[in-house]
């Protein structure tokens, strides 16, 4: 495990890493050969948020049902993982599911709120608060390792990428009570109470890895940490209070053997500090050309991206284009030193997305 850096308070004691995995044998997958430097047989591609609210038959299933009551019903989230692999045809499978289940499966009192996001319902906002928290056992999980075991019964030889939110992200939602667009009582935790705020950021350090190592003991392929708010921080605050502990998360899933990809929505200034977190594959959003990014991350990790969400509402010929000019990027990055490029989205699919303008991108991006 990486030393803590200066700044750092330790947070309580990491469970004991599950030592054995089960893996399934993918003899052929372009994903994980992209992921892992080695030549995949064509260009991989998955979009984030490809289960979900673009797709008329996942509208069609979630009637009435509520997005947490989705997440922790096994047979729900293994048809919905499946439902883009169905239509698609895309290369990897992401787990259905949300970064505040794990937070939701240990205890906290919490919901989404359909429009307003997540909303917790006793804010976090001390030393106290956050020794009360509760930790998580893996089997509060266990409906979404159930899920995950369905899943790779029924995705032949397409990998399954399993996730959690990054303890940064879950932080800012336990302090802020719900989605903030500042950021401000976080940062005045940070700032004002460091102590309290590594102690905090240690405790959802912990959950995060027993949410990633039970995932990866029910058999995903591949995870993915999700940083989706560490764009509202500077370099220097993220290298302080956020790496330390994404630090930690990665390096305590490092033996399963499996890739680690670590993306951020606004995190061009920071993909430098980012890729020294522990991933093999750094997700790269739409505001940095691929070219630019593999200088900023170093030598010898894939990148993932990036297209802009907003591009699929254009047209065809703008779709291809841009797809084309991605791929340009990717393999001139590749020269540079990336160890291979995932093609996807610079962050989810938005909720109006054409379906069929999806397939067709993923048919033009095996074909280039």
């Amino acid at each position: 495990m990486p030393a803590a850096r200066a700044g750092a308070v330790a947070g309580p004691p990491t469970i004991a890493v599950m030592s054995t995995y089960t893996r399934r044998r993918l003899t052929d997958a372009p994903f994980l050969a992209a992921a892992t430097g080695a030549t995949p047989s064509r260009r991989p591609v998955w979009f984030m948020r490809q289960a979900g609210r673009s797709l008329p038959e996942y509208r069609e299933l979630r009637a009435g049902i509520g997005m947490l009551e989705s997440c922790f019903d096994p047979e729900l989230v293994c048809e919905i993982t499946m439902q883009p692999i169905r239509r698609h045809g895309v290369d990897a499978a992401i787990l259905f599911s949300d970064i505040v289940v794990p937070l939701k499966a240990a205890g906290v009192d919490l919901d989404i709120v359909p429009g307003v996001g997540p909303v917790v319902a006793s804010p976090v906002r001390t030393l106290d608060d956050v020794r009360k928290l509760p930790r998580l056992r893996p089997e509060e999980v266990g409906a979404v390792t159930e899920g995950v075991r369905l899943l790779t019964d029924a995705l032949g030889q397409t990998p399954l990428i399993g996730f959690a939110g990054a303890p940064f992200t879950l932080a800012s939602y336990l302090v802020e009570g719900g989605p903030s667009k500042n950021h401000e009582r976080t940062k005045a935790m940070m700032y004002a109470d460091p102590a309290t705020w590594h102690e905090l950021l240690g405790v959802l350090t912990d959950i995060t890895i027993v949410f990633l190592q039970s995932q990866l003991a029910a058999g995903v392929d591949a995870v993915q940490l999700f940083d989706s708010w560490a764009g509202a921080l500077s370099l220097a605050d993220y290298r302080r209070f956020v790496l330390p502990h994404s630090e930690r998360v990665f390096a305590e899933v490092a033996d399963a053997g499996v890739p680690r990809i670590h993306f951020g929505v606004g995190t061009g200034e920071l993909l430098g500090a980012m890729g020294e977190a522990g991933a093999d594959v750094v997700g790269v959003d739409w505001r940095v050309p691929l070219t630019d990014a593999v200088r900023r991350v170093g030598p010898g990790k894939a990148l993932q991206g990036n297209l802009d969400p907003a591009v699929l509402f254009a047209g065809s010929a703008a779709v291809e284009a841009e797809a084309r000019r991605i791929a340009a990027e990717a393999d001139e990055a590749i020269v540079l030193g990336a160890s291979g490029h995932i093609f996807n989205l610079g962050h989810g699919v938005l909720p109006d997305t054409d379906p069929g303008v999806l397939t067709a991108l993923v048919e033009l991006v095996h074909e280039l």
